[in-house]
């Protein structure tokens, strides 16, 4: 993944979110959270990798973003989940919204887990 960018979203005092570009695709989000010793990388994949190729990724975050942002660390702790957008969300957002449409199935078949037409008052998230 050498061809693999990092595109700045955010950054904080003691953390920084990138998402990872390859060309215009976006194939990941990388959050990194920066203690007095520590680095704390959660790494979301949005596609497959090998074991390899994984571990490759991981150097060049090390390399790119971790050790470029001048801060001292004794170790670097990664989590990597791989999965997919579901949607994006901010303060407007609310529960009963019928226009929310999520980046999932379309449908009926596959969205049965969120069908709430028995019982308005029921959420699957309970």
């Amino acid at each position: 993944m050498d061809d693999v960018r990092f595109d700045r979203q955010f950054r904080t005092p003691y953390s920084e979110g990138y998402h990872m570009m390859l060309g215009t695709t976006r194939v990941g989000n990388v959050d990194l959270h920066f203690t007095s010793t520590t680095v704390h990388c959660t790494l979301v994949l949005e596609k497959e990798l090998s074991q390899e190729d994984l571990a490759k990724l991981i150097e060049q975050i090390d390399e790119d973003l971790v050790l470029s942002a001048d801060m001292p660390r004794d170790d670097f702790l990664v989590s990597v989940y791989q999965g997919k957008e579901l949607g994006f969300f901010n303060d407007s957002f609310r529960a009963d919204q019928e226009e929310l449409t999520l980046g999932g199935p379309t449908s009926d078949e596959d969205d049965d887990e969120f069908d709430d037409s028995d019982d308005d008052n029921v959420s699957p998230f309970h």
